[in-house]
C-alpha cells in the first residue's frame, strides 16, 4: 500500500495533489529536452524522485500524463479566451485575438512544455474529449452563435465551424512550434486568413514579369 494512505486524511490529500503535480512538471520538462516520442515512463520517474509505484497511482502510461498536460494547458487558456471573446468589438476582431492568444500560449516555455520540443517532432493528439477541451469548444461555438445572430459571422453549421477553427489554429500551431525560431506573428496572420475566407483569403503567389 502507498505511503500516502498512511497519512492523516488532510495531509494525504495535499500529498496526493503535490505528487501528481511533481508528475506533471517533470514530464513536461522531459518532453521538451527529449521529445515526446522518446520519452519513456522511467524518464519521468527519475525526474519526479518519486516511486515507481507512486506514478502509478496516478498515470497508467506517458500518454496519460500528456492528456492531463493538455487539459492544464486548455484550463489555463479558456478563461484568456472567455477575456477576448468579451472585449473584441466583433467577429473578425475575435478570430484575431483569440488566435494570437493561443499562439502567444503556445509560444511561452513558462507555460507549455511544447515550445522546446525538438523542430520537427510530431504533435500528439489527444483522443477524445476532456471537460477542459469542452469548454474551450463551447466557448468559441458560442461566440459563432453570437455572432451568427448580429450578422457578422457567416450562417453556417456553428458546431463544424468551431470545430474548424480550433482545427486550423491546432495544425499552424503545431507547425509553428516545430520550426525555429517560433514565429507567433506570421502564424497568426496565416491561420486568420484561413479562418476568414478559406483558400480565397490567402494572398495570391507573385508572378515574376
Amino acid at each position: 500500500m502507498s505511503e500516502v494512505a498512511y497519512l492523516p486524511s488532510g495531509k494525504r490529500e495535499l500529498t496526493k495533489v503535490a505528487n501528481r503535480q511533481a508528475i506533471l512538471d517533470a514530464a513536461r520538462e522531459v518532453f521538451g529536452e527529449l521529445g515526446y516520442d522518446t520519452v519513456t515512463v522511467r524518464d519521468i520517474i527519475r525526474r519526479t524522485g518519486l516511486a515507481a509505484g507512486t506514478f502509478y497511482n496516478y498515470f497508467k502510461s506517458k500518454e496519460e500524463v500528456y492528456v492531463a498536460l493538455s487539459d492544464e494547458g486548455a484550463r489555463q487558456f479558456a478563461p484568456i479566451l472567455k477575456a477576448h471573446r468579451a472585449q473584441s468589438a466583433n467577429w473578425e476582431e475575435f478570430v484575431h485575438a483569440a488566435i494570437q492568444a493561443y499562439f502567444l500560449f503556445l509560444a511561452d516555455v513558462h507555460k507549455n512544455w511544447e515550445a522546446q520540443r525538438p523542430p520537427g517532432e510530431t504533435h500528439p493528439h489527444v483522443h477524445g474529449e476532456t471537460p477542459e477541451m469542452k469548454a474551450v469548444f463551447n466557448e468559441v461555438r458560442d461566440a459563432i452563435i453570437e455572432e451568427i445572430a448580429r450578422g457578422g459571422a457567416p450562417a453556417a453549421d456553428p458546431d463544424y465551424l468551431a470545430a474548424s477553427c480550433i482545427a486550423v489554429a491546432r495544425e499552424v500551431g503545431d507547425k509553428m512550434l516545430s520550426r525555429r525560431p517560433v514565429d507567433v506573428k506570421t502564424a497568426t496572420e496565416f491561420a486568420v486568413a484561413m479562418i476568414q475566407g478559406g483558400l480565397r483569403g490567402l494572398p495570391k503567389a507573385r508572378r515574376d514579369g
